[in-house]
């Protein structure tokens, strides 16, 4: 007897040492399994500790048998949804589940929803009182189904102590796969139900759903709210993908004339993206004129993007040579004054539709489209620079641009009087604009460049009136200009100063020309701009022998300046390549992002280019300035920089992926943002930090 009760207490003990050691080895972020005999379910964290997280994230890990499945939190025809019980968990003030897209299942004429073989169940667990200890606690009914159908019941734990909320690789890899299959919520995504109205007699639910960045390929959509099940919809396509109809047959409940004034929640799918959207059901379907209803608020985000295109750095040069123009004007009749402003206006909406015209023939050919995409191409930039060398000179004074006194007399000012002047400032304008962002300027450009030839002409027409206003309201009120200073003396001074601009406009471009084919490429086509200056301001001022050699010399120092860089376009730096300074950049791939997030680092994404005039202004005023510099140097944080001077092909098509056509483009990854929080065109210090700050679980 005693001998029996020796050895008891010794396999107790023995047992007890086993559990011990199991449970010193195993990760506080991953709790015990609970096994059944079609079904395993268990608790995991991306953090070890709680730190002083508001929002702890986890995940409920439910595996399944080979060939089994469970349900979706609507099951469809048939079917339970989990149920969740997380009474007697310690410091848990509530959980909230995240459900990742579901499949469908048919068997014979019954659709379900739900999911087989295995699946994650995101998890915002919210303490109540962050920094202390959590203890979850969770009963979790389940059925699972094969050719039959068992309930299953789990019993899952997780205790999560206080200290440093490091993440676990394993468990943020884990959770962040299911994580990207949970829809986004409403406009966070890049498609959007834009109606949803019942047809009683047809027993159907249509839903009207749009795309803002790839055309839709197959749609599907789960309905969920009220006592009614709805079966699989049928498409149809419409503007090239961009736009699908669903109609859903009502299935079961009450009659379908009671569906008007119902609000419902939707997910949609299709492919990879998804989204979740509450709807409210009309009575009948909406007017033809929706595609003008969802146009209306789009051009008017155009307008003030152009408007306030008006303060970036990229306009400054060309609203210099109009401030010049307004006092030179001072005393002159102010019809003649009108019709000079009203002139350059047209000049910028008129150049914005030659780049809309260009931009949709691109699109329609298969090209990849996108704001400011023109400064890639070489021969662009040294156009650009021939143009602002002429305006240089013609601003210190070397010569004035007129009309032909013919042309000028049909326009309704005889003898010429530099109405060509004024046309080619506001279409340069719109040129030198392009590679400047603006708030409201990406979104009305994005939904734009997603759709067809109508929306960009008419977005892009928007975006010139915005551009031209300071310009029209010149127009408008043309007696303003007498309240200016008087022209003197000191003009002279502000004319050279301009000029100086202007020349730096020049080299700056010349060196984002060197970036793309090589320094001496960018040397010989700035020096034969000055070149081809040269001889114009001969051929106007000189005399006819020396108007006839200047000529072809300054033709012939055109071609050169315009025409080289494409010839020798061999780039002297790979493009791409990360620059030195203040954060320690590395290369950008798609792939890094979610490895990153999966080790538990924040990841600061910078779509930037060498012309992008915003881009620069966001490093040197923002990023690479403290805190922000000192965040983006710490261990726990990476930075890649896409550099889209020349162009390329994953780049873009990793910004038309978050349905963004220009740049810059910032956006910042981490364990609790596996999608990524985007920033404004504009950074700003407040911005970026609370976005690295949300990302990271472990601040």
């Amino acid at each position: 007897m005693t001998m029996r009760i020796m050895r008891s207490r010794l396999l107790a003990a023995g047992a007890a040492c086993l559990l011990g050691f199991a449970a010193a080895g195993a990760s506080a972020a991953t709790g015990p399994t609970s096994s059944g005999k079609e079904s395993s379910l268990h608790l995991l964290s991306s953090v070890n500790g709680t730190g002083q997280l508001e929002s702890l994230p986890a995940g409920l890990d439910i595996r399944l048998d080979n060939g089994w499945k469970t349900y979706w939190r609507s099951p469809g025809d048939a079917g339970i949804p989990p149920a969740m019980d997380w009474t007697g968990s310690e410091n848990v003030a509530a959980v909230a589940v995240r459900w990742p897209v579901p499949r469908r299942f048919s068997t014979l004429g019954i659709e379900t929803l739900g999911y087989k073989n295995e699946v994650v169940l995101p998890l915002d667990v919210k303490p109540e009182r962050p920094g202390e200890p959590v203890l979850l606690r969770g009963r979790i009914d389940l059925l699972v189904c094969s050719d039959i159908c068992v309930p299953a019941s789990h019993t899952v734990r997780l205790d999560l102590p206080a200290g440093a909320a490091t993440a676990d690789a394993a468990a943020v890899n884990r959770i962040a796969r299911f994580e990207a299959q949970a829809p986004a919520r409403g406009a966070a995504g890049d498609m959007a139900v834009t109606a949803a109205w019942a047809e009683p007699e047809k027993k159907t639910l249509s839903l009207r759903i749009t795309s803002a960045s790839a055309p839709l390929r197959n749609p599907d959509v789960f309905i969920e709210g009220g006592d009614r099940t709805f079966g699989r919809p049928e498409v149809s396509l419409k503007n090239s993908g961009m736009e699908a109809v669903l109609a859903l047959p009502v299935l079961a409940g009450p009659d379908p004339v009671g569906l008007p004034g119902t609000s419902l929640t939707a997910t949609v799918v299709d492919g990879s993206r998804a989204i979740e959207a509450e709807v409210a059901v009309a009575p009948q379907a909406p007017a033809g004129s929706g595609w003008i209803v969802d146009l209306l608020p789009v051009l008017g985000l155009a307008l003030l993007g152009g408007l306030v295109l008006n303060l970036m750095p990229c306009v400054l040069p060309v609203l210099s040579l109009k401030l010049m123009a307004i006092i030179d004007q001072q005393g002159q009749a102010r019809r003649r004054i009108r019709l000079g402003f009203l002139v350059t206006s047209a000049g910028a909406i008129s150049a914005m539709l030659v780049l809309a015209g260009l931009l949709a023939t691109f699109k329609t050919a298969g090209g990849a489209v996108g704001w400011g995409m023109q400064f890639q191409q070489p021969i662009f930039i040294s156009s650009m620079v021939l143009l602002l060398t002429v305006f240089m000179a013609s601003m210190m004074g070397a010569f004035e641009i007129h009309l032909p006194a013919g042309a000028a007399t049909r326009l309704g000012a005889a003898g010429g009087n530099g109405l060509l002047g004024h046309f080619a400032s506001g279409a340069f304008a719109t040129l030198l604009a392009t590679p400047c962002s603006a708030p409201f300027l990406g979104t009305a450009v994005g939904f734009a460049l997603a759709r067809g030839p109508l929306e960009i002409l008419a977005v892009f027409s928007a975006l010139g009136i915005g551009l031209a206003i300071p310009y029209l309201l010149v127009a408008a009120f043309p007696g303003a200009i007498d309240r200016l200073p008087r022209p003197g003396r000191w003009m002279r001074l502000v004319r050279y100063g301009l000029a100086a601009a202007l020349a730096g406009t020049a080299l700056w471009l010349l060196g984002v020309l060197a970036v793309q084919t090589s320094a001496a490429t960018a040397a010989i086509s700035g020096g034969a701009a000055i070149l081809a200056a040269a001889a114009l301001t001969v051929y106007l001022k000189g005399r006819r022998l020396l108007k006839m050699v200047a000529t072809p010399l300054a033709v012939a120092a055109a071609i050169l300046t315009i025409a080289l860089p494409g010839v020798m376009g061999a780039p002297a730096v790979a493009p791409g390549e990360p620059g030195a300074g203040p954060v320690n950049w590395q290369h950008f791939e798609r792939a890094k992002i979610g490895k990153l997030v999966a080790e538990g680092r924040t990841v600061f994404v910078d779509v930037t280019a060498d012309w992008c005039v915003t881009c620069i202004v966001n490093k040197k005023m923002v990023i690479e300035r403290d805190p922000v510099a000192a965040t983006l140097a710490s261990l726990n944080v990476i930075a890649l920089q896409a550099d889209m001077t020349a162009p390329d092909a994953e780049i873009a098509a990793y910004l038309a992926q978050h349905d963004r056509y220009g740049i810059p483009f910032n956006i910042v990854y981490g364990p609790a943002a596996p999608r990524g929080i985007p920033l404004p065109e504009v950074l700003t210090e407040e911005a970026v930090m609370d976005a690295i700050g949300k990302a990271d679980t472990a601040s």
